[in-house]
């Protein structure tokens, strides 16, 4: 089964957040990084549960999953549910970063935990 990969704008606004930062610095290899990201977000159209649960999957009411791209120390986290046929990705930040909160996710932490 394909699924399709939509951003929510919270995620395009991570994303363009970042290029930002990268293109500030080195321009071409921001391009670069950009591309190659872009193309590795594509494949979550194909088996998106391969990827793991999150790590602020049991906080929240929705199965959270995330996907790594990049190398030491730059590890970017896309995390996703999955929809039906649709792959949602509702953040993309830097691994390194603390884990997000319910408000950041945009879904209620769930009172049990």
């Amino acid at each position: 089964m394909s699924f399709r990969v939509v951003m929510l704008r919270r995620a395009t606004a991570d994303l363009q957040a970042t290029y930002d930062w990268a293109s500030n610095r080195a321009p071409r290899a921001a391009n670069v990084w950009f591309e190659r990201f872009k193309a590795a977000l594509d494949t979550l159209a194909e088996l998106p549960e391969r990827c793991p649960l999150a790590r602020e999957n049991s906080k929240v009411s929705i199965e959270l999953r995330e996907f790594h791209f990049g190398r030491k120390p730059n590890v970017f986290r896309v995390v996703f549910t999955v929809e039906g046929d649709r792959v949602v990705v509702l953040r993309i930040r830097r691994a390194q970063r603390r884990n997000l909160s319910g408000r950041e996710i945009g879904e209620p932490l769930d009172p049990e935990t």
